[in-house]
């Protein structure tokens, strides 16, 4: 897949999250873009988490984040999506690749929410729980109060394009082949995530910041906070079904469905089909070479339809580990 660059050198880009530049809730093709930018440019994207009925404590809103939460409407789902953004060129049909360049912590806490009738065991806590939890941005650490420290690994919940014009409007809850809600914790710094585009200029948005998650994300929410992102955005003339990621160890295919068996096999296939691409291997080769190599892991639980990404190491292919 060849990128297509219009310029040796992209510009950079800073986007903040004002009422003017985030959408609450929901993707849309219709929505406008609040930037435009030609394939190859960098753009440092702030975003925030949470609002009144999510955040415990809102005092601790920086006031960016009260006026997003004052003044935007949240409609559908949860969550605050800075963008979307236009790559000039983009068609249906191309395929965008963004690089993760960088990801910082923007807050000294975060917040995580159990509601009831959701999460992986809803029967077991019925109640309304809401929490939130220091971050150690120096240390790299999130504090539990019940006494657990665990190291940080922050990455964004969603990254998606435009759904397709005949969708409408979509809630942000539900990941589906524009990315979205994908909750996948391997797209950390120095990773490339693959969208397929279905609408001219693509219309990419990210949000849903996560400092640390576990595969699953059991309880609902994982500890979201307030975070900036820096990414370079690559425009491919070639097609894509579905999305997948390269990470600086692995290649991943996803699968997302409201059966997690079906997940599975839709994130095998996806991998059979990017092995076949990759080597000269039949497809009954590729599914023994996954039944002794590619690990299927749990993405998420609770997003409606579930997911299952598929990694196999890049160093078995003959590819090093990526810088």
């Amino acid at each position: 897949m060849a990128p297509l660059r219009l310029f040796d050198m992209g510009k950079s880009h800073i986007l903040l999250p004002t009422p003017q530049t985030v959408h609450w809730g929901h993707l849309d093709a219709a929505i406008p873009a609040v930037l435009e930018i030609e394939s190859g440019d960098t753009v440092e994207i702030d975003t925030v988490s949470g609002g009144f009925n999510d955040v415990a404590d809102p005092s601790h809103m920086r006031p960016a984040h009260r006026l997003i939460a004052e003044q935007v409407p949240q409609i559908m789902g949860p969550h605050i999506l800075t963008g979307p953004i236009a790559v000039k060129g983009a068609m249906p049909g191309d395929t965008l690749e963004v690089r993760i360049l960088d990801i910082e912590l923007t807050e000294d806490w975060g917040w995580n929410v159990i509601r009831p009738l959701k999460g992986t065991l809803p029967e077991d806590f019925p109640n309304l729980s809401r929490r939130m939890i220091p971050i150690d941005r120096q240390a790299q650490i999130a504090r539990l109060a019940w006494g657990a420290d665990i190291p940080l690994r922050p990455f964004f919940g969603i990254m998606g394009v435009a759904p397709p014009p005949s969708y409408g409007r979509v809630s942000s809850i539900e990941p589906r082949e524009y990315g979205g809600n994908i909750d996948n914790k391997e797209l950390t710094p120095g990773s490339s995530l693959f969208l397929p585009v279905f609408v001219p200029g693509a219309h990419f948005s990210v949000g849903d910041g996560h400092a640390v998650q576990g595969d699953g994300e059991v309880c609902l929410t994982a500890l979201e906070t307030c975070m900036k992102g820096r990414f370079e955005f690559i425009l491919h003339k070639a097609p894509l079904a579905f999305p997948r990621a390269i990470t600086p160890t692995h290649y991943i295919t996803m699968g997302m469905d409201p059966d997690l068996d079906d997940a599975a096999r839709q994130a095998l296939r996806n991998m059979l089909a990017w092995l076949q691409t990759l080597k000269p291997w039949t497809a009954e080769e590729a599914y023994v070479f996954c039944s002794l190599a590619c690990d299927l892991h749990v993405t998420q639980l609770v997003d409606g339809n579930k997911g299952i990404h598929a990694m196999v190491r890049r160093e078995l292919l003959g590819y090093g580990v990526r810088s």
